[in-house]
Formats: structure tokens, C-alpha cells, sequence
């Protein structure tokens, strides 16, 4: 009798998560998995440094975004029920679990020293960056990665995913490029709503702290 291929139940909930995006179909879904599968996507950590820096923080960041971000939207809706059409929870469920796609191989497994808690060196596995595939940008890339993988995007999607690394990115802008963030933050405030998860994810569910 075969053994059954051990699963990845994270990988498994994010595919659920796009299953239940209405407008996808089992088709869509598969060919995207696909493509993410072999962009090593379940694989990858969500940083080098600083929050879920692991094998598989990758996909345990997205699905704390998309779980953020789900959360914001039910409470922002009591107080502002006229932004339900502008937040549909398709929108927020493709825009938060797919907003860093752009991390998928571009970490890799490096040695470094470094010394330890009693100031003697060791050696310690980490992670470097390599941005030789495609390097367009963050959010830029993360868009054209999603487009060429066949999945149909919305405008405010589009313009979610490019912009949810908010005010980071500007300090390395053009006046231009300020111009259009601000203009985009204008059109949809799904940005908003995906930078503000995407920030208190790293920072309130996966960031180490220590007390004085």
C-alpha cells in the first residue's frame, strides 16, 4: 500500500482561501497553485531578518495578512457600511494572500557568522537576497508575476498589491510615482486595508519583542 504524501496544511489553507474567491474557478486555482509550487513559494521565508524568517514563513505571513485584513474589513464596515462595494471580501482575500508573491525565490539559504549570546562566533545558517529574476520593484513585481500566471485581476487589485508597501517605498520614488500613490490611495481604499494588515501582521503577530 502507498504512503500518502504528507501534506502542507498551510499550503492547503491558502489554497482554500482562493477556492472560496467566487469568481475563480477550480481551474484558475490549480493552474495558480501550479505556478506557485514552482516559484517555491510554500518554501520561501517572509524575510531574511525579522518577522518569519523560516522555511515556510512565506505562506504563514500571507494567510496572517488575509486574516487581518478580513478582520479590518468586518469592523471598518459598522462604521462605514457605504464601503462594502469598494471592499469586496474577494478583493481582500486574492489582494492579501497574493500581495507578496514577489518573495517567491528570491531567498536563499546562506552561511554567516555571527557571535551568540555570550559573544563567541559561530556559524549559523541564515538567508540572503538574490534579486537577479525579474527585478522590476516589490508590489510591480508581484502584479506581473500574477498576470503572466493567467489569474484576472481587478483595477483596485492591481492597485492594492502594487501599493501595500505604503509610505516604505516612497523615500525611493519619483515625484511621479508619489503622485500616483496618493492618487491610487484615492481610488480604493483596498490599499489602505492591505498595507494596514500587512503591517500589523509582520509587526503584532510575527515580529519578536523583547522587554526591558
Amino acid at each position: 500500500m502507498k504512503k500518502n504524501k504528507s501534506t502542507n496544511p498551510d499550503r492547503e489553507a491558502f489554497k482554500s482561501l482562493l477556492q472560496s474567491v467566487e469568481r475563480l474557478s477550480q481551474e484558475d486555482v490549480d493552474y495558480l497553485m501550479e505556478d506557485l509550487d514552482g516559484w517555491e513559494f510554500f518554501k520561501m521565508p517572509a524575510s531574511c531578518r525579522k518577522h518569519s524568517c523560516y522555511e515556510g514563513g512565506l505562506v504563514k505571513h500571507s494567510l496572517h495578512v488575509c486574516e487581518m485584513a478580513k478582520m479590518l474589513r468586518k469592523q471598518i464596515l459598522l462604521v462605514r457600511p457605504d464601503l462594502e462595494s469598494l471592499l469586496p471580501l474577494d478583493s481582500v482575500i486574492i489582494a492579501s494572500l497574493l500581495h507578496d508573491v514577489c518573495k517567491a525565490g528570491i531567498y536563499k539559504k546562506v552561511s554567516r557568522r555571527q557571535k551568540n549570546e555570550i559573544g563567541l562566533w559561530e556559524t549559523n545558517s541564515s538567508y540572503g537576497i538574490d534579486y537577479s529574476y525579474l527585478p522590476v520593484g516589490h508590489g510591480e513585481k508581484s502584479v506581473i508575476m500574477l498576470l503572466r500566471s493567467g489569474l484576472e485581476l481587478t483595477e483596485d487589485e492591481i492597485l492594492a498589491i502594487r501599493w501595500h508597501m505604503g509610505g516604505w517605498d516612497l523615500p525611493y520614488q519619483s515625484q511621479e510615482m508619489t503622485g500616483s500613490q496618493k492618487r491610487a490611495r484615492e481610488l480604493t481604499p483596498l490599499i489602505t486595508l492591505i498595507h494596514t494588515a500587512d503591517a500589523m501582521a509582520a509587526d503584532m503577530m510575527e515580529r519578536p519583542y523583547t522587554t526591558l
